[in-house]
């Protein structure tokens, strides 16, 4: 009987093998790398050290940890904007055609990242499709400038991640129970009421969950703002890629890494906190319906 029972263990090997392999020891390797000292032709010199850890308080690495998440930000909120009206546009959808239109909302990543990111180049230049559009509708001024700007690497930023919140939230759409609409509009509740108490409260697992994943993609995100932004502005993403392959500094690299990825727990365990604290509300919310 034991030994049947360790069968589903068993099973769960291989992918705890995966995740040490190659996750957790990466991230011990680079928290090990954050506590050493550059060497003087760089590489590194193993003497123990909390300098690396110091710098990344730095005024200057503050500031583009700031801008980075302001960025992030922005990238966040305009696409759970555009998700959210997404999902709920494919929720309402006959049973039928919402597996084509979710085909259709994951199709760009059937595209290499670089060729998504290459084509909003080709979009937003001087003589791109934006700029060609405005003059075939009577623009006559000077084409505007819509590549390399903050405004271009959010717009990237958004394409790319957008088909993740997108599922985060049908996925939470999906799984509502319609017995609590029904039940708020028979206690007299109007449609705008009905969605901005129930449906919107009770999916906020869903929102929570895609605008966590595309905010960390995106605040440690370093090819967008290279292509987009054109090297005119630095996400921290830039700064480490920068340390290890031009400042040749493995140290301070694997600090500013580590940063980003204590940024990364805090935010998942936020938002498991929001997900466990949701819920419970919509188990309630179920019983009393």
């Amino acid at each position: 009987m034991t030994h049947r029972a360790s069968h589903p263990n068993l099973l769960v090997l291989p992918a705890v093998a995966w995740l040490v392999v190659f996750m957790l020891i990466p991230c011990l390797m680079v928290l090990f790398y954050a506590f050493l000292t550059r060497g003087i032709y760089g590489g590194v010199d193993y003497i123990f050290t909390f300098e690396n850890l110091g710098r990344v308080f730095d005024p200057l690495y503050a500031k583009i940890f700031l801008t980075s998440a302001r960025i992030a930000g922005m990238a966040t909120l305009f696409a759970i904007l555009i998700a959210y009206p997404s999902a709920y546009a494919i929720c309402l959808a006959p049973k039928k055609w919402q597996p084509v239109l979710l085909f259709f909302a994951v199709l760009p990543f059937w595209s290499n990242y670089l060729i998504r990111t290459y084509a909003w180049i080709v979009l937003l230049n001087r003589e791109g499709l934006v700029n060609n559009l405005l003059k075939s509708l009577g623009y006559t001024g000077e084409p505007l400038s819509l590549l390399y700007s903050e405004g271009a690497v959010i717009t990237g930023l958004v394409y790319n991640y957008l088909p993740f919140v997108i599922l985060a939230i049908y996925s939470s759409l999906s799984r509502l129970n319609p017995e609590l609409l029904e039940a708020s509009r028979d206690l007299g509740a109007n449609a705008l009421t009905t969605f901005w108490r129930v449906t919107l409260r009770l999916t906020m697992p869903g929102i929570a969950a895609g605008g966590v994943f595309i905010f960390v993609l995106s605040i440690g995100n370093f090819v967008t703002p290279a292509l987009l932004g054109g090297g005119r502005f630095q996400m921290i993403g830039n700064v480490v890629y920068d340390q290890f392959l031009t400042a040749n500094d493995w140290p301070f690299g694997a600090a500013l890494g580590m940063a980003l990825i204590v940024i990364m727990i805090v935010l998942l365990l936020l938002q498991a906190r929001l997900t466990a604290h949701f819920a419970g509300e919509r188990r309630e919310a179920s019983d009393g319906a």
